[in-house]
């Protein structure tokens, strides 16, 4: 996870934003669909043609729509669990937004079936991360364990595929999602771990 320090910065430069931000009426909510659809207008418009850095510069504008909101919900007390359902969700959105655009790209005109490739092995093993963890927590156990966080794998996306659009060799991209998807199914084995550990206790 982002390091409570980083965490600690965002919170400070962003904090103002929301507070104007709900001055001109607008809810935690809105701004996690906002975020949401300017995150998949990028990701899904804007990389599929080619256009990796402007595609990730604009994704980043919003991508912070996840901090934001949750800033605007503590602040106006705000908080539901309906909120929080539909930011699970829309993250879900948001990531796997990221990487179908990648990955239409580079099966088309990119002309990088291994990127591809690597991208929709990020979509896949991304997304199972998230479901196990829900899974598991909709059946009573914990499993929120796991070296590969959502922060981490969009933050590293994000930043290579910016610099590989700015002429950053293509394989360097392609090992970081690699070992993403690596990371991805090691803590997947991780939360069925926990999980199993946690059954065979509670069936002592």
């Amino acid at each position: 996870m982002l390091n409570r320090h980083a965490r600690a910065f965002f919170s400070a430069l962003f904090t103002p934003i929301a507070k104007v931000l709900l001055g001109i009426g607008m809810t935690p909510n809105m701004v996690t669909v906002i975020g949401t659809v300017g995150v998949s207008l990028g990701a899904l418009v804007l990389y599929p043609m080619g256009e990796l850095f402007w595609g990730t510069v604009f994704i980043t504008i919003f991508v912070f729509s996840d901090l934001i909101d949750g800033l605007m919900a503590r602040l106006s007390g705000q908080g539901s669990p309906l909120g929080g359902f539909l930011d699970s969700c829309l993250d879900r959105v948001q990531d796997g937004a990221v990487f179908l655009g990648l990955l239409i790209w580079f099966f088309t005109g990119g002309e990088d079936v291994w990127l591809g490739i690597a991208a929709g092995l990020c979509l896949l093993t991304g997304n199972l991360v998230s479901y196990v963890r829900a899974k598991a927590e909709s059946l009573g156990y914990r499993a929120d364990v796991g070296i590969a966080e959502r922060s981490e794998r969009m933050v590293l996306t994000l930043v290579f595929t910016g610099f590989t659009g700015l002429g950053l060799h293509p394989g360097v991209l392609l090992v970081v999602l690699v070992l993403l998807a690596l990371a991805s199914v090691v803590t997947i084995v991780q939360r069925f771990r926990t999980v199993i550990s946690q059954a065979a206790t509670s069936a002592d």
